[in-house]
C-alpha cells in the first residue's frame, strides 16, 4: 500500500456563530495554503472531529455519529478536543419587545395602570455544516456545549433559539405610550478544534504513518442562557425596561 501523502498541517478556521434576532448561520472560511492539493476542506475537518474516537474526552461508538461497526462510516480520527482561549459577555443589540401601551386619552387626567406582557426571542448558534447536527450527541456543537457549563450561563447549540419574557404591572403617565424593551447578553467563547490521528507502525503490508494534526479555530456567539425552573427550557438572561414616548 503506498505511503500516505497527507502531511501535519495546521488548518486555519475562522468560525462566527449567529447573531442573535437575525439567526445568522455559522460561516467558515478556509484560509489558503502553499500545498492546497494535501488540505483537508471545513467539511472535511468537521467530519473528523465528529467522528473522532474521544470526542472532547468522551469515548464514541460508531453508533453516536449514525455509523456502524460494519456498514460504516466508521472512526475518522483518534481524538478531537476543544480547547477554550477566551471568554467575555457583551449586550447585545436592543429589541422592542411588546405592543404599546397609551394613555391618550383627551380627557385623562390620571396614570393608567396596564398589565404589560412582552417576550424576545434570540437565535442561538446553529452550525453551517449539516454534519455537526447530526448522531445522539448533537455532533461536534452538542460536544461545544458542554465547555459552556464552567460560565455562569449555558448555551446550547443544538437549539434554535431561547426566549425571555415575563408580565409586569406598569404605570403610564398621562400624555405617554409605554413599551417594554429588552437587551440581551450574548456571551463569545474564542478556541480550537484539535483534531489527532495517532501514528501507526509499519506492518509486512503498509508503510508507517506519522501522527496527524489539525487545528481549526473557532469563535462562537450566542445569548447567556439561564437554566429554566423545574427543568423547563433555559430563557435568555439579559435587561428589560419600560420605555415611555409622548402620545
Amino acid at each position: 500500500m503506498a505511503k500516505r501523502r497527507l502531511k501535519n498541517r495546521k488548518i486555519r478556521i475562522v468560525a462566527i456563530g449567529s447573531a442573535v434576532v437575525t439567526g445568522g448561520a455559522v460561516a467558515a472560511v478556509l484560509l489558503p495554503s502553499a500545498n492546497a492539493a494535501d488540505d483537508k476542506t471545513p467539511e472535511q475537518i468537521m467530519t473528523m472531529c465528529q467522528r473522532a474516537e474521544v470526542l472532547n474526552g468522551k469515548k464514541q461508538s460508531v453508533f453516536d455519529f449514525g455509523g456502524h461497526p460494519v456498514a460504516g462510516p466508521h472512526h475518522a480520527s483518534d481524538n478531537c478536543e476543544f480547547v477554550e482561549t477566551g471568554f467575555e459577555t457583551f449586550d447585545g443589540p436592543t429589541e422592542k419587545a411588546s405592543i404599546d401601551f397609551p394613555n391618550c386619552e383627551p380627557n385623562a387626567t390620571e396614570p393608567a395602570k396596564v398589565s404589560v406582557t412582552w417576550s424576545a426571542t434570540t437565535a442561538q448558534g446553529q452550525g453551517r455544516y449539516t454534519v455537526t447536527q447530526q448522531g445522539a450527541g448533537g455532533g461536534v456543537f452538542g460536544a461545544l456545549s458542554g465547555s459552556w457549563l464552567k460560565h455562569k450561563g449555558t448555551l446550547d447549540l443544538t437549539l434554535k433559539s431561547a426566549t425571555a419574557g415575563d408580565t409586569e404591572l406598569r404605570d403610564v403617565p398621562v400624555g405617554k405610550v409605554l413599551h417594554m424593551e429588552f437587551t440581551p447578553k450574548m456571551q463569545r467563547m474564542t478556541g480550537e478544534w484539535r483534531v489527532r490521528i495517532d501514528a501507526e507502525e509499519a506492518t509486512t503490508t503498509t508503510n508507517a504513518t506519522p501522527e496527524q494534526n489539525f487545528a481549526a479555530p473557532e469563535v462562537v456567539e450566542g445569548p447567556v442562557v439561564l437554566p429554566g425552573a423545574a427543568g423547563a427550557p433555559g430563557v435568555v438572561d439579559g435587561t428589560s425596561k419600560a420605555v415611555l414616548t409622548d402620545c
